[in-house]
């Protein structure tokens, strides 16, 4: 009962230390976008003040269930990759609920999300909605399919479906990292990260520069704050996904830190260098170099 309640604390302590290195993690991002285009940009501190300040507003408009739903589904799908996935590999203090098999439990979590926000969005009072939900649905499911190729070829690599096991196995060295052993695997995997991590060209769903439609307009208050605690975990533990299965994990909270801003920075200077893709286009190119490089990969080790 002691060691229940001890690694609940410290899962709950690494969700905390989670959701705040993301909200630093999303400013600093935003403040290189900004000077890239030549901006000052928002101060470091910004996104603590928009999550506050939409926590304390109530929301007046109504809707289905399942609207109100949407957000909490989506939540859920972060926390849960969270919960299963080990942070730092040495001790077990921070290894949360991670078990023989937990790969597969967090690609069904990455899905679930999505799909909660389907389903809410569907409920919603724009008349584009329909739009979205297959822009985003469509996209998704073409990310999952080089990702999963990749990471069922790391699984037969390392003999186990448990990321803590295939952690483990990269270690003595960065010569041992997943990286070198598997630069298939790896390619393949870090140009579905592109689409998993939701920045330009594969911003479909959000589209921040056409007309102001999506989550951010249809949901508020509330609703948005939880969106937003939602996007500062959801990055953060999807940047610790591809380090954990390409790079070696982290036997630290500075090594894991470093890594997964290096790996969500690489989703972000791409979307600095290239333009969004259209629909068409995003589903054609995943399934073109990033498909090829699964297929050789899963080969390479059957």
């Amino acid at each position: 009962m002691d060691f229940d309640i001890k690694r609940l604390g410290f899962t709950l302590l690494g969700l905390l230390i989670v959701l705040n290195w993301g909200l630093l993690m999303n400013a600093f991002m935003r403040k290189i976008g900004a000077r890239v285009a030549r901006r000052i940009g928002i101060p470091w501190h910004q996104p603590w003040i928009d999550l506050f300040k939409n926590y304390s507003i109530r929301s007046q408009i109504t809707h289905g269930l399942m609207f109100y739903l949407g957000p909490i589904f989506r939540l859920s799908g972060g926390v849960g990759i969270f919960l299963f996935m080990p942070m730092i590999i040495t001790g077990d203090h921070w290894l949360n609920y991670s078990f023989q098999g937990d790969l597969v439990l967090i690609m069904y979590f990455q899905f679930f999300g999505m799909l909660g926000m389907a389903l809410g969005a569907g409920e919603g009072g724009h008349p584009y909605s329909a739009i979205g939900i297959s822009r985003g649905l469509s996209q998704f499911t073409t990310i999952e399919v080089p990702l999963t190729l990749a990471i069922i070829s790391l699984a037969i690599q390392y003999d186990t479906l448990s990321l803590a096991d295939i952690v483990r196995a990269q270690q003595g060295g960065f010569m041992h990292w997943s990286m070198w052993t598997n630069p298939f695997a790896t390619a393949a995997g870090m140009l579905a990260a592109l689409g998993t991590l939701g920045h330009s060209p594969f911003n479909l769903v959000m589209a921040p520069n056409e007309i102001p439609i999506g989550p951010p307009t249809e949901y508020h208050s509330t609703f948005l704050g939880v969106l937003q605690s939602n996007g500062a975990i959801l990055h953060v533990v999807e940047a610790a996904l591809f380090m954990n299965l390409f790079f070696g994990g982290a036997t630290n909270w500075i090594e894991f830190i470093v890594k997964t801003f290096l790996i969500y920075f690489w989703s972000v200077f791409v979307g600095m260098v290239f333009p969004r893709f259209r629909i068409e286009q995003s589903v054609t190119w995943f399934l073109k170099v990033p498909l090829v490089l699964g297929v050789i990969a899963v080969v390479m080790f059957m």
